[in-house]
């Protein structure tokens, strides 16, 4: 209940007069496909008391005549510290508020690594960062999978293709607590590039057998019929992103049946036409920075989609059709945080696309809400109308179980039954500062190389990154002994064939890089390096919404030195006349270059700050 009292500077006030509030007047449409019902739900402490009957003595009453009162609403696939716009990074504060905003009260984020975990969930109870029930997911992939591309590093997305290395990397895995595994088992790029690798049955099911053991659940990137026969074989949970290579088949869907899987299509990232949505409502979601660039990349006239792409549309509206038909339960997910595929309201959008695809609109609606709790395995407290579940429930202005584009009026939203206002937090949203996160002061001592659990001395796990690409450049790093009894971190890179390859090692200022540290107390960063390569000390800060954050090159020679980097002396590419303000720092990323498919390596010790 923390959460719950400090979430109240976004909610309405109301709730605290009353610990009992009744709904009344509104069509409720419960979650399971039943038709609407003009009934009184009663919310006492958070949860739902009663459906039908009278509203009780002393209740804050609610007139929702006209409206109609849906249960929350899911998204099984966001990435929510990600922008719809290119180049920018995401608010993730700001983020949550837009799902929030719609009536969507539990998503799934995938752009969380392991050590994010933690800290993330630290801030959402909190209430320091209001926002829907999130489960983060912790990746897995293979060597050359989707999702090892990006240039993330090994701490992003695990990697594994035998049963025991699948075995070990969720050892690794499970100590973190993920809410949810997510696996991306399938390399097809739709025809657009280059197939990567995908996962074989005996590592995916390997994956499953330790994640169920946990009880935990089982999402997959699986976009082909040979794929999801792969993935259903292996015991997955959920099937996402839909087949989109060919038409489901009666084998398919004996398996699915077979295995009680679900499937999740995500038609709103595929969908051609993502930036015809500008609507008022999606610009209101969006925050400065992001409305801005998308509304700038936005064209009057769509580019019409290639023959493939039409073809993979319809294999999609037509698959996820004839699998409903059959009984395989649809849940709902969206990719958003995708180019084009807008927070909060991609759900919204996902659940019209359903009914284009033919599910009825509440067919949509139930895959939304109660077929998505199931899909989690959250169904005894979320994803219904019924008394005993937990009260988080959406108002519409409309009937979006007779006309499904109705789902975008959002009027009022419950979470746990405090009330929110969509309209302030829409206002909030679109304040000019970024979300407000608490920042800690840190030690001066970043990391003398000592510890023999590759974290630094202030507890944090160093991690690399490279440039994007599977055929990014390779990086190894490892402790060495620079003399006796003390340590210093070798970097060995090998460029890839590209323009400016680079390796990066980080050593992030908090768990994860979330929280952040205050460094106002310091001028400067000091560290002892030798090398050959191009170098450059970069920082990872809050402030920074794009791809051009402060930075300072510095020499390595063959000889230790002791480098000093006054904090005034960072500066970014583009010429500007702000200077960092050192309140919000995240991490300290030292980068290596050299020409391509040459190597490079660097020796660090003793990063402190002064």
């Amino acid at each position: 209940m923390k959460r719950i009292a400090l979430l109240l500077c976004l909610a309405l006030s109301a709730f605290g007069q009353s610990d009992v509030v009744a709904i009344r007047g509104a069509r409720v449409v419960d979650g399971t496909g039943s038709p609407a019902r003009a009934q009184v739900v009663v919310i006492r402490r958070g949860r739902i008391e009663s459906v039908g009957g009278a509203a009780p003595a002393g209740a804050r009453v609610i007139d929702a005549a006209g409206q109609t009162l849906l249960p929350g609403l899911f998204d099984l696939h966001t990435h929510l510290t990600a922008s719809a716009a290119t180049g920018i990074s995401g608010d993730w504060g700001k983020n949550l508020k837009a799902y929030l905003a719609c009536g969507i009260t539990t998503v799934n984020d995938y752009s969380t690594s392991a050590e994010m975990i933690a800290p993330m969930h630290r801030l959402l109870a909190s209430g320091a960062v209001p926002g829907p029930r999130v489960n983060m997911a912790i990746r897995l992939s293979t060597p050359g999978g989707h999702g090892t591309e990006a240039g993330w590093g090994d701490f992003m997305t695990y990697q594994a293709s035998t049963p025991e290395q699948a075995h070990a990397e969720m050892k690794s895995v499970l100590a973190y607590k993920p809410d949810v595994i997510k696996v991306f088992t399938d390399g097809w790029r739709y025809g657009g590039a280059p197939d990567l690798s995908s996962m074989n049955l005996e590592t995916l099911t390997a994956i499953v057998a330790d994640a169920h053991a946990a009880g935990i659940k089982v999402f997959t990137h699986t976009v082909t019929l040979a794929g999801a026969k792969i993935a259903a074989r292996a015991g997955v949970d959920v099937l996402v992103h839909g087949i989109g290579d060919a038409p489901v088949d009666a084998e398919l869907i004996g398996l699915l049946k077979a295995k009680g899987t679900f499937y999740v299509s995500t038609l709103a990232v595929y969908e051609s036409h993502q930036l015809a949505h500008l609507s008022d409502r999606v610009l209101a979601l969006l925050d400065p920075p992001s409305r801005e660039a998308i509304a700038a990349s936005a064209r009057p006239t769509p580019i019409p989609p290639n023959a493939a792409r039409q073809q993979r549309w319809q294999n999609l509206l037509s698959n996820v059709h004839q699998l409903n038909d059959a009984g395989i339960p649809v849940a709902a997910g969206t990719d958003a945080g995708m180019a084009g595929t807008f927070h909060g309201f991609a759900a919204l959008h996902e659940l019209e696309l359903l009914v284009e695809a033919g599910l009825t609109p509440l067919q949509a609606i139930a895959a939304g809400t109660t077929v998505s709790a199931r899909a989690l395995g959250v169904e005894g407290q979320r994803g219904a109308i019924a008394p005993g579940k937990v009260a988080d429930l959406v108002l519409i202005d409309g009937r979006p179980d007779e006309k499904i584009a109705d789902i975008e009026k959002t009027s009022r939203v419950f979470l746990s039954g405090v009330e929110f206002d969509p309209r302030a937090l829409e206002a909030a949203i679109q304040a000019p500062s970024q979300t407000a996160l608490p920042a800690t002061p840190v030690p001066a001592l970043i990391d003398d190389m000592e510890r023999t659990d590759g974290r630094t001395q202030l507890g944090t796990l160093r991690v690399n990154a490279t440039d994007a690409g599977v055929d990014h450049s390779l990086m190894l790093f490892q402790p060495i002994v620079r003399a006796p009894g003390d340590h210093a971190l070798m970097v060995q890179a090998r460029m890839a064939a590209r323009d400016r390859p680079f390796v990066r090692l980080e050593f992030p200022l908090t768990p994860g890089g979330v929280e952040l540290a205050d460094l106002t107390a310091y001028t400067g960063i000091s560290f002892d390096a030798r090398g050959e390569g191009s170098c450059q000390l970069i920082v990872n800060s809050y402030g920074d919404r794009t791809s051009d954050p402060y930075r300072a090159p510095f020499s390595a020679a063959a000889e230790w030195q002791t480098i000093r980097i006054p904090f005034a002396t960072l500066h970014r590419r583009a010429a500007d006349t702000d200077s960092w303000t050192r309140n919000d720092a995240r991490a300290f990323l030292f980068e290596l270059s050299a020409a391509a498919q040459t190597s490079a390596w660097l020796e660090l010790d003793n990063v402190k700050l002064y």
